[in-house]
């Protein structure tokens, strides 16, 4: 995998400049040899009737998480943009608990990235979802 442009602590700062609006749900856990891992808080605001964490927190945590990924490879390119996503919610996860999605990048070209992230109940080996998203890089200019 490519060289680390941005540390954990850049990428924060990134999403404190960038993306303040979902900056305190997410924190940069590790940079991994092929991605990263992020940490969704969760609140009660991420939750669904019954008490578990939602769908479009887990998608948010995904998507968030690969687009880290790919920046902390590629630097600060802040347009660059989800173009594809499938996503499998595979068990209910664990009440009252942070989830961690740790990322891989599959592919990581000029133009195009692809990759996985498999979220985590904190502190379970067991999945509860799994996502497979592309991204569109801008051209540098």
């Amino acid at each position: 995998m490519d060289a680390i442009a941005m540390d954990a602590s850049a990428l924060g700062q990134f999403l404190d400049t960038d993306f303040a609006q979902v900056r305190e749900d997410f924190e940069v856990e590790q940079i991994t040899a092929d991605g990263l891992i992020l940490r969704l808080r969760v609140k009660a605001r991420h939750l669904r009737p019954g008490g578990t964490v939602s769908g479009p927190s887990m998608f948010a945590l995904a998507d968030v998480a690969i687009y880290l990924a790919i920046l902390s490879r590629i630097g600060p390119r802040a347009l660059s943009v989800t173009t594809s996503c499938a996503m499998d919610f595979m068990r209910k996860p664990a009440a009252g608990v942070d989830l961690l999605a740790e990322t891989r990048l599959l592919k990581l070209g000029r133009l195009l990235a692809v990759g996985d992230a498999l979220i985590r109940s904190e502190g379970s080996d067991a999945p509860v979802a799994r996502a497979s998203m592309t991204y569109a890089i801008p051209p540098e200019r």
